[in-house]
């Protein structure tokens, strides 16, 4: 593999008050960072890059994302996420992918994130009706072709739909209730199974820039049984593990009247299953005794400020989270939750929305603080060393910005106007293990015109299976707004959302 050399760039540098280097060269072998210095000299066969005085920083880590719904940005407007999730992933006959189609949908996900500067990303993939060994290849396949980095878990639940929800068995009519009753469509074994066709045939493909997660989708739907397995396969192989937990009100709620009072963390770490492999993805609805597990086992959070916002999920604790020294790491949870896949404009909302639940404004995030975030807490969560640093050994993950454009211009402060400012319009060059993997805002490992009009065109065809979906589970619609609002009703003794003046939900 020929060297890249980067000369006379600037090289990000939180620990510096202006956040970056003095201009000067680094050197790409193997896949990593393997020099920094003043000045490099060249060999015969390097490729030079030559930087004119522009940054050089890490690529951003989408640290939570649902890659299944790529094709259906813009399709729901904002929702509960209870109600929300009927129309999201029904596990329905008519909904089942071929092949092609999860190949093209994933991709289109690659496209947006690699254009934009996200090099990596943890994709928590469902799979409706059902995972299958063919389907599962699709997805792991466009990540490889496209270049960038994943880590892919299987999202399966096997429990019922009544058994994850409170309220709801006392409020369906008998047909319903056979109907939600249910199990999974997929049992426990099978799920195991297919999590070893996952790592057999694709944890370290793509010269190890294709690896597995695991993922139990949430506690409470998943059986203690099949928990407990997921996080053996977790710790024999050393994967992340991803589990939703305390996203919502309602959630809170379960834990009270559906666990004895015990929140979602507290039965995880009941089970032993906290560990510093976990993801806990949200931790809005989170109180002192939930942080503390948190911050004792070593987990990572994964904060999903826009999807929490469209869905109306609630504001996360980010500076007592941050006090307490657990790691955060940023993502954008899926396109119709975010309706972009946009890592920037996530570090944006993180930076601002905490600003409206604490009246002391120390407290308010900090740039620095969410680009941490947004790139080593990403590493932290993949569980990927070095990633996000840009040190020597360090994957060579970077992103280059363009200084001279209209969100730098000024220069006034770079880590803020990274944070506030850009879009991702300033990029100019993506490499994702040593390989330039988009350049000017274009893909250069596949040909990103015919998929985006293969895509067009196949999902333009795919719409009435999807309105045939929304109108089968649109008759438990009344049921499920009645649930919601039970839930709302449910005295708590702490709040996450902004009351109104008619109340808190």
């Amino acid at each position: 593999m020929t060297d890249t050399v980067f000369q006379n760039v600037r090289i990000f540098d939180l620990s510096r008050r202006d956040g970056m280097t003095a201009p000067c060269d680094l050197r790409v072998s193997a896949g990593r960072i393997a020099q920094i210095a003043a000045r490099i000299e060249q060999r015969a066969d390097d490729h030079v890059i030559e930087g004119g005085g522009n940054l050089l920083m890490p690529g951003l880590v989408n640290g939570h994302f649902h890659s299944a719904v790529n094709h259906m940005k813009g399709r729901l407007p904002s929702l509960p996420l209870e109600i929300f999730m009927l129309y999201e992933c029904p596990e329905l006959e008519v909904l089942r992918p071929t092949p092609r189609e999860a190949y093209l949908r994933t991709m289109l996900g690659c496209i947006e994130m690699l254009r934009s500067g996200t090099t990596s990303v943890q994709d928590d993939c469902f799979f409706v009706p059902s995972p299958e060994p063919d389907i599962i290849d699709a997805v792991a396949q466009a990540y490889e072709d496209s270049g960038i980095r994943v880590r892919l878990a299987l999202d399966q639940p096997e429990l019922s739909e009544l058994e994850k929800l409170p309220f709801l068995s006392d409020i369906l009519p008998a047909d319903l209730r056979k109907f939600l009753s249910e199990p999974s469509g997929v049992a426990a074994p099978r799920l195991l199974k297919l999590y070893d066709h996952l790592i057999n045939r694709w944890h370290g493909a793509g010269d190890g820039r294709i690896k597995a997660a695991v993922s139990c989708s949430a506690p409470q739907r998943v059986s203690p049984d099949y928990f407990v397995q997921l996080d053996d396969l977790s710790l024999r192989h050393d994967l992340p593990f991803y589990a939703h937990m305390l996203e919502t009100r309602l959630q809170r709620v379960f834990g009270e009247v559906c666990l004895n009072g015990r929140s979602l963390v507290e039965y995880t770490h009941e089970l032993g299953l906290l560990s510093d492999r976990m993801n806990v993805i949200h931790a809005i609805w989170v109180n002192e005794r939930d942080l503390d597990l948190l911050a004792e086992t070593g987990a990572t959070i994964a904060h999903n400020p826009n999807s929490n916002l469209r869905l109306g999920s609630g504001i996360m604790r980010w500076r007592d989270i941050h006090d307490r020294g657990i790691p955060v790491c940023l993502g954008v949870d899926e396109a119709i939750a975010d309706d972009a896949i946009n890592m920037w404009s996530v570090m944006k909302t993180a930076s601002v929305i905490h600003n409206l639940s604490d009246w002391d404004y120390e407290r308010w995030p900090k740039a620095h603080e969410v680009l941490y975030a947004a790139t080593q807490g990403g590493g932290i969560a993949m569980r990927e060393s070095g990633l996000g640093q840009m040190s020597p050994g360090a994957p060579a993950d970077l992103i280059m910005i363009d200084l001279k454009s209209l969100p730098f211009v000024p220069l006034n402060d770079l880590p803020r106007q990274l944070v506030h400012c850009e879009c991702g319009q300033s990029v100019r060059l993506t490499m994702v293990a040593g390989q330039i993997v988009a350049l000017e805002g274009k893909l250069q490992t596949i040909d990103e015109d015919s998929i985006l009009a293969e895509a067009s065109a196949f999902f333009a065809g795919k719409k009435a299976a999807m309105d045939a979906a929304d109108t089968r589970m649109a008759e438990v619609l009344p049921y499920y707004r009645e649930m919601y609002a039970r839930a709302g009703a449910y005295a708590l003794d702490f709040e996450r959302r902004i009351p109104s003046e008619v109340g808190v939900v």
